[in-house]
């Protein structure tokens, strides 16, 4: 599937550029064993001319004809190349950036690629009850593998300590799949996965 790459990106976001554009689809709960409940997702992915996507996906339980039951959760975060900041990057909070990309050329990019061919990356993602995930990882062509750095939960959240993410674009269709480990010492284990198509 030819894709196309928007000509406004600053150049680090082109490897992660595959992900632009509104996904929706169905996936189950769990393992995806008869029983385990369906939901519906809505997932985009945007860019403002910043460094990173802007990340929100908001879920729905359904039935098993994808007719919404109610709302399940949203989530929202940032993903990025992972790679050192300097002035050229916003932040901490409002201290403003240099008004040229920290990576200017798709050489200063290709320099950050790593020994196995991908780019490392990180993404940021927060829950409702006072979750938020760091998650360092890879990207490689259509490929993603994240896995937790840390989860800071708030004094009243669930218990959840660490998680893995994996995401792959299969016949143009984003195909994801997320394990947790809830208590500490607890294995990882199937949380839910799902195949979006890509609506915009």
């Amino acid at each position: 599937m030819a894709m196309e790459i928007p000509t406004d990106l600053t150049p680090e976001i082109v490897p992660l550029s595959w992900l632009l554009g509104t996904w929706e689809g169905s996936g189950r709960l769990g393992a995806g064993d008869e029983g385990s409940e369906h939901f519906f997702q809505s997932a985009k992915f945007k860019h403002n001319g910043l460094p990173f996507l802007q990340y929100t996906a908001e879920s729905w339980l359904t039935d098993e004809d994808g007719t919404k039951l109610r709302p399940l959760t949203v989530e929202t975060g940032f993903w990025a190349l992972e790679r050192k900041l300097n002035d050229a990057d916003v932040g901490p909070g409002l201290v403003p950036a240099d008004i040229v990309p920290a990576l200017k050329s798709a050489d200063e990019v290709e320099e950050l690629r790593n020994g196995n061919g991908g780019f490392d990356i990180t993404a940021t993602i927060v829950h409702p009850g006072g979750i938020s995930e760091l998650y360092y990882g890879q990207i490689k062509g259509p490929q993603i593998q994240l896995a937790t750095d840390m989860v800071m939960r708030g004094s009243q959240a669930k218990e959840y300590n660490a998680a893995t993410r994996i995401f792959g674009l299969v016949n143009g269709d984003l195909f994801w799949r997320w394990d947790v480990a809830a208590a500490q010492g607890k294995e990882l284990e199937a949380h839910a996965s799902a195949i979006l198509k890509k609506v915009s």
